[in-house]
């Protein structure tokens, strides 16, 4: 099953490098990562959508996570109500007759171009996975030169209980 997980670290060289060798020791298969910066100086969130066969690997995969020095805390997101974005550049085959036509195409999508040349388009998307693939798929026949995915970023709505939390911090209290 897919798990979203977010960890809250400290911002130095090398925390995601020690934290993706740790998932690839443990064989989790990470289908997607984020990271930035936060509103605290120093500090960082890394969000992995990660396939988890059942809830003692999670279980695993969190403590495994919280030893590591600079993560601060652990969090599985997966049965929270959460708000959670990607954002997708998609480049696009196209000339001057069927820029028209893409345009309706993405428009439902809230998508927007973002740079025209001679022969292609650059289409910007941000949404849940799903609607981004739909878009993917709408445009597949007109010829996909390129995609960059930036990974899905998110955090819990407004104040939830903090039932699935695992938590190694004193920082940020």
């Amino acid at each position: 099953m897919k798990r979203i997980i977010t960890a809250v670290v400290q911002n130095r060289s090398g925390v995601l490098n020690r934290v993706t060798g740790l998932m690839q020791k443990r064989q989790f298969n990470i289908e997607s990562i984020s990271v930035g910066r936060t509103e605290t100086e120093g500090i960082s969130k890394m969000t992995f959508v990660v396939h988890v066969d059942d809830h003692q690997k999670l279980e695993q995969l969190t403590k495994q996570l919280n030893k590591q020095i600079d993560v601060l805390k652990v969090t599985d997101l997966s049965d929270k109500a959460i708000v959670a974005r990607e954002l997708a550049l998609i480049k696009v085959v196209s000339n001057a007759q069927l820029r028209n036509e893409i345009q309706g195409i993405i428009e439902p999508f809230r998508a927007s171009i973002i740079d025209v040349s001679k022969d292609s388009l650059a289409i910007q998307v941000t949404g849940k996975p799903d609607k981004i693939e739909a878009l993917i798929e709408l445009l597949r026949p007109y010829g996909i030169k390129d995609i960059a995915r930036t990974g899905l970023t998110a955090f819990a709505r407004g104040h939830q209980p903090q039932v699935t939390e695992f938590t190694s911090y004193s920082i940020l209290k």
